[in-house]
């Protein structure tokens, strides 16, 4: 587990005066990473930090060698155009970094002249991916989600018997993960429609989306060599927000028996920031599993788990619709639930997916599956929010949805709040539908 230390002080300042304003995502105890240029600019895409209202252009920063030895080193990483060279120093690396960036960044900090030229506003810079994403693996931790969809796909048996054993994933695709921003086409598959004989290839009226974090894998580990659960952790570089965008009627029809296919491969949408797990350690929760329940076997327990494998993480997401643009009215929450509520932790994710020797490598991405909690209002799909379509979603607009309309725009936010501590955000993770070709 990473540790509280000074760069968690919620006395902290910074000399980006935006960086101090109550509520905002970016303090200085947050620090989250991300790859842009300025918009339009055709320059190099580079590394950076957000911290308030501004971007942190970490190339030119290093330009100056403001910091020594292991935290030199990760900023020199920090000149290309993706985070992965910094996912593969490892966590001493990403903590030493952390370090002299809240030293730079602090009010009254002797580097603060020559780092105000590295800022550029946020509102001028335009994302990239933070990474190369070589592999991406989408989990299904939400017990609440998983039973919810097993309710409606399979009304005898909602819950498979191995969902309680073991962490269930597929393989997602990479190549269509977009950052926030990104433009989704409304897909073709094929489907069956209710009382139809044969299926027919069509483009999907059930277009869903699915509110996740992302997991971005630091260092990776060899070929045939397990990662253990008790050093899980040191393998994570950061979380992000992530909609795994869905096609309810195409998924229906070819998820048995492999699971999804082309319901889910034409668009995943991340958000442009990584919140590293150093700035998440203030907000650890204890991780448990029912009495009731059966009890993790051996390579996915672990006492340092128990007590903090979890991660107080609120969850959001919100909709605006075309019309809702065209009159300037803002987005409406859709619902709100927190990723510690999850029934597996990041760390048997990360054990699980390695325990036959898979090899992860740097830039890796992992999603936790769709993160619904008990309650009411917690479901993190229309899916579950509208009883799989059987109960549309009325709108403040006056408008109704059962699944996403075309020109809906789909906002998903994530903060962490705690009482002594900061609180941090992950800014955004928004996606627009287009309509089909």
């Amino acid at each position: 587990m990473r540790v509280i230390d000074g760069t968690h002080d919620p006395a902290l300042t910074s000399w980006v005066e935006s960086a101090n304003r109550q509520g905002g995502d970016f303090p200085i105890q947050n620090l989250p990473f991300a790859v842009f240029r300025r918009s339009g600019s055709g320059e190099p895409l580079r590394c950076a930090v957000g911290i308030g209202d501004q971007v942190l252009d970490l190339a030119l920063l290093g330009a100056a060698q403001p910091l020594e030895g292991l935290a030199a080193r990760a900023l020199a990483a920090c000149a290309e155009p993706a985070l992965n060279c910094l996912m593969a120093l490892g966590s001493e690396a990403w903590r030493a970094l952390r370090q002299g960036l809240s030293e730079i960044l602090r009010s009254g900090s002797r580097h603060a002249a020559h780092a105000a030229g590295a800022l550029v506003p946020q509102s001028d810079a335009e994302f990239a991916l933070p990474a190369r994403i070589g592999d991406y693996t989408d989990f299904y931790t939400s017990i609440q989600h998983a039973t919810a969809v097993g309710r409606l796909f399979r009304p005898d048996q909602p819950l498979l018997p191995n969902y309680k054993w073991v962490p269930i994933a597929y393989h997602g695709r990479a190549s269509s993960i977009g950052v926030s921003g990104q433009e989704v086409r409304r897909p073709y598959g094929q489907l069956k429609p209710t009382g139809a004989q044969e299926p027919q290839l069509a483009a999907t009226s059930r277009l869903d989306y699915e509110l996740e974090v992302g997991v971005f894998i630091g260092t990776g580990n060899p070929r045939g060599e397990p990662v253990s659960i008790g050093r899980a952790e040191e393998h994570v570089f950061g979380l992000c927000l992530l909609n795994d965008w869905s096609a309810r009627d195409v998924q229906a029809w070819e998820y048995q028996p492999l699971g999804p296919f082309l319901a889910k491969n034409f668009a995943t949408t991340i958000s442009p920031w990584v919140v590293t797990f150093e700035a998440l350690a203030p907000f650890r929760s204890p991780w448990s599993r029912p009495d009731a329940d059966p009890q993790p076997l051996p390579y996915l327990d672990d006492p340092a788990l128990r007590v903090l494998g979890a991660i107080d993480l609120e969850l959001e997401v919100a909709l605006e619709t075309a019309a809702m643009r065209e009159r300037g009215a803002p987005p409406q929450r859709l619902s709100r639930s927190n990723f510690r509520d999850s029934y597996w932790s990041i760390a048997q994710m990360v054990a699980h997916h390695t325990v036959n020797g898979c090899n992860l490598k740097p830039g890796d991405l992992l999603g936790s599956g769709t993160q619904s909690g008990p309650g009411s209002g917690e479901a993190g799909s229309l899916l579950e929010l509208t009883d799989g379509g059987r109960r549309p979603l009325a709108l403040e607009s006056g408008e109704m949805r059962t699944f996403l309309a075309d020109g809906d725009r789909v906002i998903l936010r994530g903060w962490c709040a705690r009482q002594g501590f900061a609180r941090i955000g992950f800014g955004e993770a928004a996606g627009i539908v287009l309509p089909a070709a």
